[in-house]
């Protein structure tokens, strides 16, 4: 079973991209920030990290980086969720290790577009 892990500080963004991913049969893993998820980190390799562009006392794209420098079973896939199509931005986090960045509001289908996206390019 494929695992994703969700890092927003939003409790109703986290439980809907759980249910989406869940529905989809994936587990799922979530943290309200970069403290916590890398403490999760040390014990969990998901395949999939969301990790969202603004949380309080963060800068994500920092984190982004952090999360390329742990000894990981395996090298997740990081998504950047975003809530404006800011290209600075999104080339920021991509030099940092994101592979991919996902635009918010989404919902389930264009949740399997994105990961059908990433099997054609992976």
């Amino acid at each position: 079973m494929l695992h994703c892990f969700i890092v927003d500080d939003s409790d109703i963004i986290r439980k809907f991209t759980r249910l989406i991913f869940e529905n989809l049969g994936f587990r799922v893993s979530e943290a309200d920030g970069p403290v916590a998820a890398l403490e999760r980190l040390r014990t969990e390799s998901p395949e999939y990290i969301l990790v969202d562009w603004r949380m309080p006392d963060t800068n994500s794209i920092e984190f982004i980086a952090k999360l390329r420098t742990l000894p990981l079973e395996q090298r997740p896939y990081i998504i950047y969720v975003v809530t404006e199509n800011e290209p600075h931005e999104i080339k920021r986090a991509l030099a940092a290790g994101a592979d991919s960045f996902l635009l918010k509001p989404f919902n389930r289908e264009i949740i399997e577009m994105k990961l059908a996206e990433i099997r054609v390019t992976a």
